[in-house]
């Protein structure tokens, strides 16, 4: 657990609220109406260093700690989760992926301008028929001479369309199902690589979403990731990032709906008096601020765990679990509060409803996260 913030994590927060509630959020709802790929806030985080956070400053990183990285990508979510969601695929999944896995070439050439926001990172592991079991992917890669050639396609891609750099799962050994998995780094514009159109989302909609077509699609082998067949390893230890980053966004997005909800209980009046005099609206606010400080605590010791360089899977899980399926409780009460007005898209509740739909299904189903956590206490009792 997290006993206290250090200065410099209430600094990043801080430092990070301020940007993300004066730059980012006045324009999150035009961008939900158009679906504009928020690439210039991408920049401006870029240049604040939030896009390789926990990045060593060797290359090029900020060098922060996963506790500061959490409470600052819970801020950005706060203003705009379609932004948010962007920067925590690249940090949490991409640029963590090539730090861990990596060849020094490798990090010199992905993970420096990854780090610097040079292009945008995204990981490409769902399938047609490949989502909660990721043994079924049939996407191949076939050595042929210093090459891999890659075919297959890959479904539901965050920032599939916008990516510079994608890390791919593929099959280089069919017949040893989640160990034949192999991972695989390929630039856009490679020969033989599409991006799909964009799918049509409920919400997260400046987000782009897509499908990702392999067709003889020619990788030199230095741009394997890890060795054969540690391909399923290296999206699993992603995961575990990248849903405690799912905790982060979850957060952030149900702060947005509490506070906007205390603001108009406090300025809607009924019956004679504002509606936060009635004891129906005060109970939904105290179970809404409730949850979301006990999904906090959640975060914080899972990412402080992941700090200590502790085994931190199934807290990660629980963090995502419970944030996930916080934040659609805590969205739909916001909308109950706002009445009529919640039904609108003038008000950013619906958005945020919209928004948080899909937290419980990316990077692993809240069902998904429960059968990690009974693995995880049925196998080692000692775990609590």
């Amino acid at each position: 657990m997290v006993s206290k913030l250090t200065d410099e994590q209430i600094m990043i927060q801080s430092m990070v609220r301020d940007f993300a509630r004066e730059v980012i959020l006045p324009t999150a709802m035009e961008r939900d109406k158009t679906r504009e790929f928020p690439a210039a806030n991408l920049k401006k985080l870029a240049e604040l260093g939030l896009m390789g956070m926990m990045v060593p400053a060797e290359y090029d990183g900020a060098g922060a700690d996963a506790v500061a990285y959490v409470l600052a990508l819970s801020e950005i979510a706060y203003a705009c989760a379609s932004t948010a969601v962007v920067m925590s695929v690249h940090n949490s999944i991409v640029c963590e992926s090539i730090l861990r896995f990596g060849t020094e070439d490798q990090k010199q050439k992905y993970l420096k301008p990854l780090a610097r926001g040079d292009f945008i990172g995204a990981f490409a592991l769902t399938e047609p028929l490949a989502g909660s079991d990721p043994s079924r992917q049939t996407t191949s890669a076939r050595r042929d001479g210093e090459h891999y050639v890659l075919n297959g396609t890959k479904r539901f891609i965050t920032t599939g369309k916008n990516a510079g750099l994608v890390i791919v799962t593929a099959k280089t050994d069919p017949a040893a199902r989640h160990k034949g998995i192999s991972a695989f780094m390929v630039k856009k514009g490679t020969p033989g690589f599409t991006a799909g159109p964009m799918e049509n989302k409920m919400g997260l909609c400046a987000s782009d979403t897509t499908d990702l077509i392999f067709e003889d699609c020619r990788i030199p082998v230095e741009d394997r990731l890890g060795e054969e067949g540690m391909g399923f390893t290296i999206a699993m230890t992603a995961l575990d990032s990248g849903r405690i980053g799912i905790a982060a966004q979850s957060l952030g997005v149900a702060q947005a709906a509490l506070d906007a909800s205390v603001k108009y209980a406090k300025e809607r009046e009924q019956f004679g008096q504002p509606i936060s005099k009635f004891q129906g609206i005060r109970w939904m606010i105290a179970d809404m601020a409730t949850e979301i400080e006990a999904a906090r605590q959640l975060m914080l010791s899972a990412a402080a765990m992941k700090d200590r360089k502790e085994n931190f899977t199934a807290q990660a899980s629980m963090a995502k679990l419970f944030a996930s399926e916080m934040v659609n409780r805590v969205t739909a009460k916001a909308l109950q509060i706002h009445g009529g007005y919640g039904f609108i898209k003038e008000y950013p509740v619906e958005r945020f409803y919209r928004d948080a739909r899909v937290f419980t299904i990316y990077e692993g189903t809240s069902e998904i996260q429960r059968v990690v956590i009974s693995n995880h206490i049925l196998q080692d009792k000692r775990a609590f």
